[in-house]
């Protein structure tokens, strides 16, 4: 293959949302989907443009993810859209020490279709309701890139996060034919792309969110996983 043939992998963010006892969120992604269909994947996406591009309060994770604060702020920021755009969760708040605790109403749905309509940037929709983006909600798991031999690439950072207090998931068909929380040992009969179930191995391991959440702390997020093909096997 050569270079001029491989897709350059485009920014991407996924996010393992976390609630007690400790059950991880996925979802199916429709068979229609021109990645992964049908899939079971977490709550993800690409980089928008403007995830970049608009000045907002936020606050940064622990970990820098090894890029420029700009670029660091636009995968945070899409981690954080991708979870309201599929789940209507929201890590954000009023302040640098507060989240939102209800983003259920009327109002919330509607700025949420909004956003994943793009109709309006995510940290527009932020900054002129006067929140923080809560980064530091975010625990930074990994670092995946996709295989040189794929026509469609993402380099792709995995961050776990705990479902706010006093907020709810709610189904949001429009990517997605089925929603569910499981736990993480729970999951082996689902089909997924080896990073997600990698990454979920990886998490059953763990007895519980207090102790993967500390775990994250000193993993490599930075340095990506690239699988590639040797003698027909994909290795890691």
């Amino acid at each position: 293959m050569s270079p001029e043939s491989v897709a350059r992998p485009r920014p991407a963010a996924t996010v393992l949302l976390l609630r007690s006892p400790f059950e991880v969120y996925l979802v199916r992604r429709a068979a229609s989907m021109a990645f992964a269909g049908g899939m079971y994947a977490f709550p993800g996406g690409t980089v928008d443009p403007r995830d970049a591009a608009t000045e907002l309060d936020w606050v940064a994770p622990p970990e820098r993810l090894g890029l420029p604060a700009d670029q660091a702020r636009a995968v945070v920021c899409a981690a954080v859209r991708e979870v309201f755009e599929e789940t209507g969760v929201l890590l954000a708040g009023p302040s640098a020490d507060s989240v939102l605790a209800d983003v259920s109403t009327v109002d919330w749905e509607d700025a949420r279709r909004a956003v994943e309509s793009r109709e309006i940037g995510f940290a527009e929709l932020l900054r002129d309701r006067g929140l923080v983006l809560r980064g530091d909600l975010l625990a930074a798991w990994s670092r995946w890139i996709t295989p040189e031999f794929e026509p469609r690439r993402y380099d792709t950072y995995f961050f776990l996060a705990r479902l706010p207090e006093g907020q709810l998931t709610r189904h949001i068909g429009t990517e997605a034919s089925l929603s569910l929380w499981v736990a993480p040992a729970e999951t082996q009969d689902l089909p997924m792309l080896p990073p997600t179930r990698t990454t979920l191995d990886q998490l059953a391991g763990h007895g519980g969110i207090d102790e993967a959440m500390a775990a994250a702390a000193h993993r490599d997020a930075v340095n990506p996983v690239r699988p590639r093909l040797v003698e027909g096997r994909l290795v890691f």
